[in-house]
């Protein structure tokens, strides 16, 4: 599969590829960094992982067709170069795209954290010439179980008594629905690259917000994630909406019988901590 990806990537580029590496980190994708013969780098996405290669066409169509829409915008994204869609070459779904410069964040302070909610509001602040799907909620219904490992059982099942009465009204907006420290690359302390928009959707700018402060909380603590919404927030002059914040914490959990995407003690312990502090603080700037 890799050789046949590699050729379809060299016959779009129309250049030799003299070394492949594959990237780390790709939680649906394989990600291979591409060197030309001329020098030049790109990046080759094939939709290898279960459950998200049985959707691959769809989710590289929609990186695609986002990366598109960001060409003519301030977001540093990667440049749509050529899809295979359906895998007829590749073997599966395959989206190859220029490679940015910088390497993700070994750190996170706060000025990370303000320029990342600079970030996501000019990300906000795109209009695309036609709406993306509406957002997906990740907290599907048969997740609301109490986990085991919890230290504070009632949270969870207040956030889920939350969940049930359903969403707020929100105003609908441009989202990267999977934005994170994770997904950004840095130069020195400035973002060089926003990548997988492979979710990319319409809704809630809170959800978008809310997604990476959960990131943030289960990677560093309640702290950067805090600092995160605070800032965000007065850059937007708007105010966190609890109902978000706890849908996408709640995302986190694991359908019933799978294996959560983190499984640390301390990164549950984070979690645990992350959504209390959503239930019980007022979030307000």
């Amino acid at each position: 599969m890799r050789h046949e990806a590699v050729a379809w990537a060299e016959s779009v580029l129309c250049e030799p590829v003299v070394e492949v590496t594959e990237l780390p980190g790709g939680l649906t994708s394989t990600m291979l960094a591409l060197t030309q013969r001329s020098g030049a780098s790109s990046v080759l996405r094939l939709m290898t992982k279960d459950p998200w290669r049985a959707h691959g066409a769809d989710l590289t169509r929609r990186e695609r067709a986002a990366q598109i829409q960001l060409l003519a915008t301030p977001v540093p994204a990667p440049v749509s170069l050529g899809l295979d869609a359906e895998g007829v070459a590749t073997g599966v779904s395959a989206h190859l795209m220029s490679r940015l410069p910088g390497a993700p964040a070994t750190h996170i302070d706060a000025a990370t954290v303000a320029a990342m909610a600079e970030m996501l509001a000019g990300i906000h602040d795109v209009r695309p010439t036609e709406p993306f799907r509406d957002y997906q909620s990740w907290a599907w219904e048969a997740k609301w179980t109490v986990p085991t490992w919890s230290r504070q059982p009632d949270v969870w099942s207040r956030a889920f008594d939350l969940l049930a009465a359903g969403p707020p009204t929100y105003e609908p907006t441009f989202l990267h629905r999977d934005f994170s420290h994770r997904n950004l690359l840095w130069l020195d302390s400035s973002i060089s690259g926003v990548v997988d928009w492979v979710e990319t959707s319409t809704g809630p700018a809170w959800l978008d917000a809310a997604h990476a402060a959960t990131n943030l909380a289960v990677s560093c603590g309640t702290e950067s994630a805090t600092s995160f919404l605070t800032a965000y927030a007065a850059l937007t002059a708007t105010r966190p909406d609890r109902y978000w914040l706890v849908m996408d914490a709640v995302g986190f959990l694991p359908p019933p019988g799978k294996k959560a995407f983190f499984d640390s003690v301390d990164e549950l312990d984070r979690l645990d901590a992350w959504l209390h502090e959503v239930m019980t603080t007022d979030l307000r700037p």
